[in-house]
């Protein structure tokens, strides 16, 4: 992999019918964070999971903020067309198809700017407490697209306005959305994991 690659981990598939799984963990995490939750889910799947590369006080992201939900657009922009790189290489060494994202938190709002600037790159995603990552988003074409959104109805970073903006801006795309607001706060709970499997089962079985 050339200079512009991530520290990851990956895991080949353990049954052919499982779609892979990019793994996007929240600040502070590393490239073995979801590893646990992504096995929950998807037990088959090949996993490939990064390390952001950017560092916040020595807590690993995937890109800069300026302030708790206000982000740096520009380095959102740069940092996830770097994501699609590492994964269109990724996909060429690994041999495996588009994978479907799994992000937390930050990793979210990057598989969620992933989508928007470079759809191809992704099979679909489960975006769990992410934000709207980009106030002038362009226009995507996301048709059909398969979309779990989980959001917390307690959670204090993600207002509930800006989730229900982020599921509409997919919507618009062309994307086949599931929102769902949990009663819980930012952190994942036992009902993301059952939505989760219940919805990468589906998606599964579809492409059958």
């Amino acid at each position: 992999m050339t200079e512009t690659s991530f520290i990851h981990r990956f895991e080949p598939a353990r049954d052919a019918g499982s779609p892979p799984l990019l793994l996007l963990h929240g600040t502070g995490g590393d490239e073995n964070d979801l590893l646990g939750l992504a096995k929950m889910i998807s037990p088959g799947s090949a996993l490939l999971s990064p390390r952001g590369r950017v560092l916040e006080h020595g807590m690993p992201r995937f890109f800069r903020r300026l302030a708790e939900g206000v982000f740096d657009e520009d380095d959102v922009r740069r940092r996830a067309h770097e994501l699609g790189d590492f994964v269109s290489e990724a996909r060429e060494r690994y041999g495996i198809a588009a994978p479907v994202a799994v992000g937390f938190s930050n990793g979210a709002n990057i598989a969620a700017a992933l989508l928007l600037l470079q759809p191809e790159m992704l099979a679909g995603a489960i975006l769990l407490r992410a934000m709207v990552p980009l106030a002038d988003a362009p226009k995507a074409n996301l048709a059909a697209k398969p979309i779990l959104l989980l959001s917390g109805q307690a959670d204090p970073i993600v207002p509930a306005s800006n989730s229900a903006r982020l599921a509409a801006l997919l919507s618009e795309a062309g994307a086949r959305v599931e929102h769902k607001v949990l009663p819980a706060g930012h952190q994942l709970s036992q009902a993301d994991v059952t939505l989760a499997r219940t919805w990468i089962g589906n998606v599964t079985a579809e492409a059958a």
